[in-house]
């Protein structure tokens, strides 16, 4: 499935002539702006998240461009729950969240640390940026990104094996990997340390694919 669609807040339609150069990368779903937040994200309850975002214009920036960065949640009208302009963090995120992002980027990724039950749900980006010729410009992306939280020990992640066990199906791509949250009941703990190549492991392993 492709990136989500975009909705412009306040965007003037412009003619493909008077499009400037000097923007960002190329967009790829509209000639003058796009937003770009993975559609699925999972991880367990008390762990973190990072949710990765990119935007791209056509437009010439002012000499101050006045960049800055929000996110709402629940839903596209939603309640604002981080802004880099006042800035704000809403009051049941404080000390949870971090944006990863340099002001003149165009990608980054926002981090919500020690999940709750109450954080599954959807989250959107919205960047609002001045240009040269067109004044203000504000878009935000419609769909944003699906948080779920899975129940476990974030303490039985499976740390060194994320790179190699991660994976994207129907969809979903999953952060990380739990014992919890892969297999139910949880197989029993093998005996003996868990070395690289070792029967145990395999054996780990056999049991978390089925």
């Amino acid at each position: 499935m492709g990136p989500p669609l975009l909705l412009p807040l306040l965007l003037p339609l412009l003619p493909a002539a008077s499009l400037q150069a000097g923007g960002s990368a190329e967009c790829k779903l509209n000639p003058n702006f796009g937003v770009y937040q993975p559609e699925h994200l999972s991880a367990p309850e008390g762990g973190s998240i990072d949710i990765p975002f990119s935007f791209c214009y056509s437009w010439q920036l002012a000499s101050d461009p006045k960049m800055s960065i929000s996110w709402r949640w629940k839903d596209f009208h939603g309640k604002f729950i981080y802004n880099t302009t006042l800035p704000f963090t809403r009051e049941n995120f404080k000390n949870r969240l971090f944006l990863n992002w340099t002001k003149g980027q165009t990608s980054g990724s926002l981090r919500i640390s020690n999940l709750r039950r109450e954080d599954e749900t959807k989250y959107f980006f919205r960047v609002r940026l001045t240009t040269r010729d067109h004044g203000e410009q504000v878009w935000q992306s419609i769909e944003g990104t699906n948080l779920t939280i899975t129940r476990g020990d974030p303490s039985l992640t499976l740390r060194r094996r994320t790179r190699t066990l991660g994976m994207k199906a129907d969809g979903i791509l999953y952060a990380s990997l739990t014992l919890s949250s892969l297999a139910s009941p949880s197989p029993p703990a093998p005996p003996g340390p868990l070395l690289p190549g070792s029967p145990q492991e395999e054996t780990l392993y056999s049991t978390l694919k089925t």
